[in-house]
Order: C-alpha cells, then sequence, then structure tokens
C-alpha cells in the first residue's frame, strides 16, 4: 500500500547549486529503495516497492525541476502473500495503476555541491491515476558524481481515494509512512 513511489520525491535531491547548468540525476534502481510501514491495532505492517526508474532535471541557478520518479505498484511487498495479493489486487488495483510516480517542479533551500544539503521539494506525486500536490523535505549527500537522496512522509491514501483495507477484525491506519533512498549519478550539458 505504500506506493510511496513518491519514493521518488528523493530523486529530486540531485540540484546542487555550485553545478553547471543542466543537470541530470539518474536514478539507479537496484541500489534505491522504497520501504512502507502501515500501523494496525497489534502492530505495524512493514514492506516496500521497487524503483522502476527516475530521471530529473534541474539548472542549479533556478529552484525549478523535470523529470519523475517511477514505481511499479506491482512489487508491493511485506512478507505475507495473500496480504500483498489483496494490497496489489484491491487497493493499488495495480492491473488497472501499474505506475506510482513523483514528478519534481520545484526545490525549495540551496543545494551544496558537494557533502549533505537539507531542502523541501514541491511537486505532483501521481497514485491510482490521481494527480496529487506534495511538498517533501529530502536529505541530499553529493559525493563526486553519486547523489543519494532520503526522505520520509506520510501519504493519507484513503483520504486520497484508495481502498481501506480495514474489516470488522482489522483495522489499520488511514496514513501509510513511506521511506524512499534514492541512489544514483549527476551528469551536465551544456546549456540549451
Amino acid at each position: 500500500m505504500r506506493v510511496c513511489f513518491g519514493v521518488f520525491l528523493c530523486a529530486l535531491l540531485g540540484l546542487p547549486a555550485g553545478l553547471a547548468q543542466n543537470e541530470t540525476f539518474t536514478v539507479n534502481p537496484g541500489q534505491s529503495d522504497v520501504a512502507f510501514s502501515l500501523g494496525d491495532v497489534l502492530h505495524a505492517v512493514h514492506g516496500g516497492f521497487k524503483v522502476a526508474s527516475g530521471s530529473v532535471q534541474f539548472d542549479p541557478q533556478s529552484p525549478q525541476m523535470s523529470g519523475s520518479i517511477v514505481v511499479t505498484t506491482a512489487t508491493g511487498e511485506s512478507g505475507n502473500s495473500s496480504r500483498d495479493k489483496r494490497m496489489r489486487a484491491v487497493v493499488l488495483e495495480s492491473p488497472k495503476f501499474p505506475e506510482a510516480t513523483f514528478s519534481p517542479k520545484r526545490s525549495n533551500g540551496a543545494i551544496a555541491a558537494t557533502g549533505d544539503s537539507t531542502v523541501t521539494v514541491d511537486g505532483v506525486f501521481t497514485l491510482h491515476g490521481q494527480p496529487h500536490d506534495i511538498t517533501v523535505p529530502m536529505q541530499i549527500h553529493i559525493a563526486g558524481n553519486t547523489c543519494t537522496a532520503k526522505t520520509h512522509f506520510a501519504i493519507p491514501y484513503v483520504q486520497w481515494g484508495l481502498k481501506d483495507p480495514s474489516n470488522f477484525l482489522f483495522r489499520v491506519g488511514k496514513e501509510v509512512d513511506m521511506d524512499v533512498t534514492l541512489v544514483g549519478s549527476l551528469s551536465s550539458g551544456a546549456a540549451q
């Protein structure tokens, strides 16, 4: 349920202010992680999704950004096959909505050309086919051409129109906590 593919928000972290114009942060899906946690009456359910792709373009001299981070909803797993099947088929409707995306639009705060930075990123998180404006905090670490972006945020999935999986015996929270780590490379190009 933690289609926090917005996970995706972390890709926005590759906006170092000291770099040349037209920077691109390209996410490495194999090194990136989208984790979720959903509380119920007795305990919390933990799981994750796989990042399919991600690329974010930006000009370090401007707060504007473009691109997207894509998460495949059918990859959601929590360690319980029957619960996961229900999450993918009934809540996320993965066959109908196979992707969740985060499209960054603007960064707020300065990003160092190297080392650690903390910023917020405004963007659009599309889940279950519906776009939602969202602002997420991001911790960015840049070392050479490698960028790591991390974020933690909550998705009010029921408010956003997804089915509440609660029933008479099983009650869960109406928000899912997301922890996203995006790792990738930075590259620069000539001004257009």
